[in-house]
C-alpha cells in the first residue's frame, strides 16, 4: 500500500435481524429499513363497549397549553420518559372524526402528531395490555376499516 493509503476490514451488519426471523413486534430491531410504528393494545377511549382495541398512544386532551404538550405526556406515559423523542413541529399532521355507534354518545376528534423516538433501542412500555413496533404494512392490517385514512398519512414518512 502506499502513503496515506489504508485498509479496513469492514463487514456490515445484516439486515435481517433475529427480532426479523422471529418475527418479534416487541423489538426495535426489525424491519431495519422501514419506519416503525407503536401500537398499544389497550383501553382506548371511545372504545366500543370499553373493550380493549388496538391504538396509537393517546391521552384525552384536557386544557393544556397546547396540543402538543397532550400529545408529549401521552407519549411520556407509555415510554416513560422523552429523552430519546423528537416531536416535528407542533401541530397535528391529521386528525379524524370517530363517529359513536350509540347516538347518546358524542363523536369526538382524534388528533395525530409525528415524533420519533431515537438513541435507544428497548423501552419499557406501560399502560397497555400489550405492544407492538409495527411497519406501515403491518399497521394497515391492525386497521384495515381505516386504511385509506392511514396510507394517507403517513404515505410521505418512509
Amino acid at each position: 500500500m502506499g502513503k496515506g493509503d489504508y485498509h479496513i476490514d469492514y463487514v456490515p451488519a445484516p439486515r435481517i435481524t433475529e427480532a426479523d426471523k422471529a418475527n418479534d413486534q416487541k423489538s426495535l430491531q426489525r424491519a431495519l429499513d422501514n419506519k416503525l410504528y407503536l401500537l398499544l393494545y389497550g383501553n382506548a377511549y371511545g372504545a366500543p363497549d370499553g373493550k380493549p382495541i388496538w391504538h396509537f398512544p393517546e391521552k384525552v386532551y384536557e386544557n393544556e397549553e397546547t396540543m402538543r404538550l397532550c400529545a408529549e405526556t401521552a407519549l411520556k406515559s407509555v415510554i416513560g420518559g422523552l429523552d430519546n423523542a423528537y416531536f416535528v413541529g407542533n401541530a397535528p399532521m391529521a386528525h379524524m372524526v370517530v363517529e359513536q355507534p350509540d347516538s347518546s354518545v358524542s363523536s369526538f376528534k382524534r388528533f395525530f402528531f409525528k415524533s420519533q423516538v431515537v438513541g435507544s433501542t428497548k423501552y419499557h412500555i406501560g399502560k397497555c395490555k400489550d405492544y407492538a413496533w409495527v411497519t406501515k404494512d403491518e399497521l394497515l392490517e391492525y386497521f384495515p376499516e381505516n386504511k385509506d385514512f392511514f396510507n394517507k398519512m403517513i404515505m410521505h414518512i418512509r
